[in-house]
């Protein structure tokens, strides 16, 4: 398969957010993907709706440079994700090196996001349907580190599907400012330099960026 070229990388037309849906899952570490588009929607007044020909909830708008974009929530359960995202792209043409998929990465401590042009899906079921449903890993994602737990017993599962604590729930509205900055610097400037300013930076407990 060919390597995807961030020389030559289109601009990001559809920024897909992963989660679950449901009031049970809306505030655990893995709906972090979607409090990115849902913050993103707010910042850059986006209305999102339901939709059922795109099985999620969408919203179409602008980059506040006024560039156009599509923002999605699956609302398929995350094991399904690719279903709403490959449904979308058929619908508007859009190519998969066109989308950029947020979700949230136990292999990166709490404070870090970590942007690539291409990749696998890294154990991640939500990734595992996109990529398959895409045919091709070669499109952008930012990853949204969520730790792992500091508990001897937990499994992966219950921290992942557990709530963020008291420290890290303060910390949120910085580690999401710090997403729109990542999303807004990839669309004006591409990859390769949005890569070299933000996957470096860490917004610690307190709430202050390194």
């Amino acid at each position: 398969m060919p390597e995807f070229n961030t020389l030559a990388a289109p601009p990001i037309d559809l920024i897909v957010g992963l989660g679950n849906p449901g009031d049970r899952y809306k505030h655990t570490r893995h709906n972090i993907g979607f409090m990115a588009i849902d913050y993103l929607a707010s910042h850059w007044q986006i209305q999102l709706t339901t939709d059922r020909k795109f099985q999620g909830i969408y919203g179409d708008g602008r980059y506040p440079s006024g560039q156009r974009v599509r923002l999605l929530k699956p609302t398929t359960y995350m094991n399904l994700s690719g279903q709403s995202v490959r449904s979308l792209c058929d619908w508007f043409k859009i190519e998969p090196q066109s989308v950029l998929v947020i979700y949230d990465e136990m292999d990166l401590p709490f404070g870090k996001i970590r942007l690539r042009p291409s990749g696998s899906a890294g154990g991640h079921n939500g990734m595992k349907s996109i990529i398959s449903h895409l045919g091709t890993p070669n499109f952008p994602r930012l990853r949204v580190g969520i730790g792992r737990s500091t508990h001897a017993v937990p499994t992966a599962i219950s921290h992942v599907l557990g709530s963020f604590n008291p420290e890290e729930t303060h910390a949120l509205p910085d580690i999401l400012r710090l997403v729109e900055d990542t999303v807004k610097t990839l669309s004006a400037e591409g990859i390769e330099k949005t890569m070299s300013i933000y996957n470096s930076r860490t917004i610690t407990i307190s709430a202050g960026i390194v």
